[in-house]
């Protein structure tokens, strides 16, 4: 599968960030996240191992109790059901991959993708 770059495909899911699916494979899915200024990304876990690297912007990611100032060019890795949490410092984008497949994030419609 290939991802077309595309403007298009963004969903709210907290209010000052987005997201959209790039591309998915039988065990992972990578996914951008377009952060605004001032979001906060609440305390959660999930099953997924969560890997993530910082293109542009300025947060802080909690991971566990392990709190770090992430900047362009960090990256980070979540095990599964492990609590995290960021805060926004300045307008951000990151490039999260998950593994396995989180379903709920494949979109529904694949016009911006090639099989």
């Amino acid at each position: 599968m290939f991802g077309i770059h595309s403007q298009s495909g963004y969903q709210g899911s907290l209010p000052g960030i987005r997201q959209k699916t790039l591309v998915w494979g039988e065990k992972t899915l990578m996914t951008e996240f377009i952060l605004g200024k001032g979001s906060v990304l609440p305390l959660h876990s999930h099953p997924h191992e969560q890997t993530g690297y910082l293109v542009e912007g300025h947060l802080t990611l909690t991971v566990g109790e392990e709190a770090r100032e992430i900047f362009p060019g960090d990256s980070w890795s979540i095990p599964g059901d492990v609590g995290h949490s960021a805060r926004v410092h300045s307008n951000s984008k990151a490039i999260e991959i998950f593994s396995p497949v989180r379903t709920e994030y494949i979109p529904l419609e694949k016009n911006s993708y090639l099989p």
